[in-house]
């Protein structure tokens, strides 16, 4: 693969997933060793028509050489598609240019609340865009793939037809978000849309870590004991996730009282219905 040289890319550090995968970028051989920066640091002296807010949206990738910019997934396209020059018809191809923008973008304003940050404590000018139409979209994914994961766990278990399962998980899961949502709302207005945004990447991370155990223990004829061992396990460690997530919120422990709360009441409901 070739290298992008006299190129630097310019990153969140407060993102650790922007961390993550610029630093695999040059690990990799695809940027130069000094070819990512964060934008914190970055004087950008040598690019004056560097857009700072768009960077900070959107990850911006500088020529050294010529003070060009570009922005977001066409970021990422030029570092890929120049190490493997195969790909750049399709990178320039508009229907796939459409789709990975509109990616990009899904993951790039949900970033901090797929793999959360501490509140920022920087006096840097900018921080990134909250939209809302992109925080709503994550919320309905996360919600549509939990509740149609978790309504796999019965059919794989027992057979049950899917109709019979995944009705009541969604019912289940969107009054999760209306419950929790009621209580920000009253308690923290104003970190109302970052805490759901967590919220509902904790059910989604859970539900689907709990959908391979279940395969397992069916494939493997573990016992419905190892699976109901696995379901405990699983909702300690969201649990605490969820713990670990509203202490960097600054939102105490009301919300996670509220959500064991759910839980517990979702628990006795899912058992009457599939009894």
């Amino acid at each position: 693969m070739k290298t992008l040289h006299n190129h630097i890319i310019l990153y969140d550090s407060e993102c650790p997933m922007c961390k993550l995968y610029t630093s695999a970028f040059v690990r990799s051989g695809l940027l130069d060793v000094d070819g990512r920066e964060a934008y914190q640091q970055y004087t950008g002296a040598a690019c004056p028509s560097l857009d700072w807010q768009r960077a900070v949206n959107e990850i911006a990738l500088v020529n050294k050489a010529t003070g060009e910019v570009t922005y977001g997934v066409e970021s990422l396209l030029k570092v890929c598609g120049n190490a493997v020059p195969a790909l750049a018809p399709l990178f320039r191809w508009k229907p796939f240019l459409w789709m990975a923008r509109k990616t990009y973008a899904f993951i790039s304003y949900n970033r901090r609340v797929i793999v959360p940050a501490p509140v920022s404590e920087s006096d840097f000018g900018y921080q990134p865009f909250f939209h809302i139409k992109y925080r709503i979209a994550w919320l309905v994914f996360a919600w549509l793939v939990t509740s149609l994961t978790l309504g796999a766990h019965p059919w794989l278990i027992s057979g049950r037809t899917a109709q019979s399962v995944i009705a009541p998980e969604l019912m289940l899961g969107a009054g999760h978000i209306l419950f929790q949502a009621a209580v920000i709302l009253l308690y923290q207005k104003h970190k109302t849309w970052d805490y759901l945004g967590n919220l509902m990447t904790i059910s989604l991370g859970g539900s689907l870590l709990f959908l391979v155990c279940t395969m397992i223990c069916v494939w493997f004829e573990l016992g419905w004991y190892t699976s109901g061992i696995c379901f405990l396990v699983i909702t300690a460690l969201m649990i605490r996730k969820h713990l670990r997530r509203c202490k960097l919120m600054g939102i105490g422990f009301l919300l996670t009282g509220t959500w064991i709360l759910y839980r517990i009441v979702m628990v006795a409901v899912l058992l009457k219905i599939y009894s």
